[in-house]
């Protein structure tokens, strides 16, 4: 493979990466925005098309790969973190990219999800998260509201729901963000981020299936009251939403608040909160925002640190082993210790 480093030499567009293949996501659906941003977005990476793969578990969001011109696996239920760990360790070289659902990666596949996170694979996890189970025609899944009425819940569901972002934190994620299928150029920017960085990187993708669980993210895109429900987090900037811009996160002792600048004579800008990527404490208070109908919920990149890349780690002990015991030889090794004939 050849080296996947930013090459301004390679030059595609998004046709680039479109397939022959029909797509056959419902008309309306959120997916067709996050794929048509992901093909915009690869050709900027100057990375050949080659040295690109999309892995994929089950679930609408997991028919991916098919309109990708790239590599790539659609795999079994919830197992799309293990194939594409497998496939990155063996070949580090590889832009690998995991795409799966709310019930893919948090259900059946919560266990590798987690596992890949503590890892720290160079890998990109996009989360489409409907917060319903919607190949399998509207189920509560696990990211479904508490009291979520479906196919499966007649009477709402008893479950707590699973919060992603608060899962990947729990599971020392080295990069923590979150986007919206309506806001295309938000998306984009997130997914040049993740690529930038180096470990696994988490982006949790509202998207919203307008067949079984429309309007599931209405007060986060309707144009009259979004800025006032979400906070578009920059780091080192304070943290300020609201349609008139006048609303931010304060703390006091600890305990976070919303202040009105305009109308509370005694606060000020320097009363609110600044972003800092890097504060595992202030990432876990923004995430615990995302079902509280008191606070607006954060969409930007909710935590990023350089943290040791597992490849790395694993080629060193590689190096190490050759270095005290030589390169090795398979066949020498088969033929060792007791050995015996079935005839």
């Amino acid at each position: 493979m050849a080296d996947i480093k930013n090459n301004n030499s390679i030059e595609l567009s998004r046709m680039d990466f479109v397939t022959d293949q029909t797509v056959k996501w419902c008309p309306g659906c959120g997916d067709y925005s996050i794929l048509k941003q992901t093909q915009r977005v690869l050709p900027d990476l100057g990375i050949p098309r080659e040295n690109f793969l999309f892995i994929s578990g089950i679930g609408c969001s997991s028919r991916f790969p098919y309109y990708m011109n790239t590599y790539g696996f659609h795999t079994i239920h919830g197992r799309a973190a293990a194939i594409a760990s497998g496939a990155k360790l063996a070949n580090p070289e590889l832009s690998v990219w995991v795409i799966t659902g709310d019930g893919d990666a948090l259900s059946i596949g919560g266990n590798h999800t987690i596992h890949l996170l503590r890892r720290n694979i160079d890998i990109n996890i996009l989360l489409f998260n409907n917060r319903i189970y919607g190949l399998t025609k509207g189920q509560y899944s696990p990211t479904s509201e508490l009291g979520k009425v479906t196919k499966s819940t007649p009477m709402g569901s008893l479950d707590r729901p699973f919060n992603p972002t608060s899962l990947a934190l729990g599971s020392q994620a080295s990069f923590v963000a979150r986007t919206i299928d309506r806001k295309p150029k938000h998306i984009q920017s997130i997914l040049k981020s993740a690529h930038a960085h180096k470990g696994t990187s988490f982006v949790e993708i509202y998207q919203n299936c307008n067949i079984f669980n429309d309007g599931a993210y209405e007060n986060l895109t309707n144009k009259k009251v979004a800025l006032d429900n979400t906070i578009e987090l920059k780091h080192g900037q304070p943290m300020i939403f609201g349609k008139d811009h006048n609303l931010g996160i304060h703390l006091d002792c600890n305990v976070p608040k919303i202040i009105d600048l305009d109308n509370d004579k005694n606060v000020s800008i320097d009363d609110v909160l600044v972003h800092d990527e890097k504060d595992i404490v202030r990432a876990s208070m923004l995430s615990s925002f995302t079902y509280d109908d008191d606070f607006p919920t954060p969409i930007g990149i909710i935590y990023a640190v350089d943290e040791p890349i597992y490849e790395n780690l694993l080629q060193d002990q590689i190096d190490l082993a050759i270095e005290k015991q030589g390169k090795g030889d398979f066949e020498a090794l088969l033929n060792s210790g007791n050995t015996w004939e079935v005839k």
